[in-house]
């Protein structure tokens, strides 16, 4: 069943962090019901299977959430729900009618999750945004890329799936356990804004400090010559993560290299030259062999894999690190638990395709299911 087994969870559609969040929590076993708008279900080609990666082992309804029925509807899953994951605008659950006080005058112990870019208040909340407007707006963008050049976003994983989905399935759980004690339900205002910048914990007072200078130019961010990306013979590359002296000796031992010839490894004033020495010397075989080299050692290095060379990589098989749904490989579920291990439950299907039985299991008779679908209510 996974940890969350019994959990009920209502999930309203919208972009990638919010199914992101209700896939975690899927994972772990929780019965997830996803909201579809009923105009985006009525436009997809089901003639296609689904492959949202987001949505395995969740149910389905499609709600016209602009009509009165739509909105009674979605207020009786509240009632019985432990959780929901609410993905809008501030102020936009409440003028359709269904924000946390309505939800939660129906159901006190429900845990209202509500998922935004800049959060419920503050002069940018009603702003539109996307991930690197965030990250950009958290201090967690500036830091990120090389020296000389511009930052570099890192795609949208540090705001949307890491700052946002994420730090939502974190908060719900924390409600859920803090339930236990109170029979209470609660609101939980989790930004993306506020995720991006807890993810920089240790930055802001290293940066203030002096400790952390210009990017690009520091231990952890390509400025030091033993923690770099380098290309190889074949044009792939390989990650070089040697801080520790011994890893330090163990990378340069399988270089060939001499560590005089660069002097001491914490001097950042060697460590351009350091770097050049050490990309000429990777140039010299392919990523393969390097990794082939260094396989019986532990110098810190690693193969840089694409996404579909890592599902086939050995010791993510022997860890079973993905899985094959429908033809299209994904993550399996994680962390792992020794007695109640997470799962993926049954594959992604198309907005409202299991409205019936979706409906029916979470207490509605057959006959109001009928009655929705012929008032356009439901698809």
């Amino acid at each position: 069943m996974g940890p969350l087994g019994g959990v009920r969870v209502v999930e309203l559609v919208g972009l990638g962090p919010g199914p992101f969040c209700g896939m975690l929590l899927a994972d772990m076993g929780a019965d997830v019901l996803r909201v579809d708008r009923v105009e985006s279900a009525r436009a997809l080609d089901r003639s296609r299977p689904a492959t949202n990666p987001m949505d395995p082992g969740k149910a389905s309804v499609a709600l016209d959430l602009k009509a009165a029925d739509g909105v009674e509807t979605f207020l009786r899953l509240a009632e019985s729900a432990d959780a929901c994951v609410e993905v809008f605008r501030p102020g936009v659950a409440e003028r359709l009618g269904i924000g946390p006080e309505p939800c939660l005058a129906r159901n006190p112990r429900l845990v209202y999750g509500r998922l935004t870019g800049w959060g419920q208040e503050g002069e940018y909340a009603p702003r539109a945004g996307h991930d690197i407007d965030y990250i950009a707006l958290a201090g967690a963008l500036e830091p990120l890329g090389r020296a000389g050049a511009p930052p570099t976003p890192p795609i949208n994983v540090l705001g949307d799936f890491a700052g946002g989905g994420m730090l939502l399935a974190f908060g719900i759980a924390c409600a859920l356990f803090e339930r236990e004690r109170t029979g209470l339900g609660q609101v939980i205002d989790a930004a993306m804004v506020d995720g991006a910048a807890l993810m920089l914990t240790p930055f802001y007072a290293a940066r203030a400090s002096g400790f952390w200078g210009e990017r690009g130019t520091n231990l952890l961010d390509t400025g030091a010559h033993f923690y770099e990306v380098y290309e190889t013979a074949d044009a792939r590359f390989v990650a070089v993560g040697a801080i520790e002296p011994k890893f330090y000796n163990e990378l340069l031992d399988g270089l060939g290299i001499d560590a005089d010839e660069l002097g001491p490894q914490m001097d950042r004033t060697t460590w351009p030259a350091s770097k050049a020495r050490l990309a000429a010397v990777f140039r010299t075989r392919t990523r393969d062999e390097w990794c082939a080299l260094f396989a019986g050692r532990d110098a810190c290095v690693a193969p840089v894999l694409t996404p579909l060379e890592a599902v086939d990589h050995p010791h993510n098989r022997t860890r079973g690190t993905f899985m094959e749904l429908g033809g299209v490989p994904q993550p399996a579920p994680a962390p792992r638990f020794s007695r109640t291990p997470g799962a993926v439950h049954g594959p992604a299907s198309h907005a409202g395709d299991d409205a019936e039985r979706a409906l029916e299991s979470w207490g509605f008779d057959p006959s109001e299911v009928v009655e929705l679908r012929e008032r356009g209510v439901l698809l």
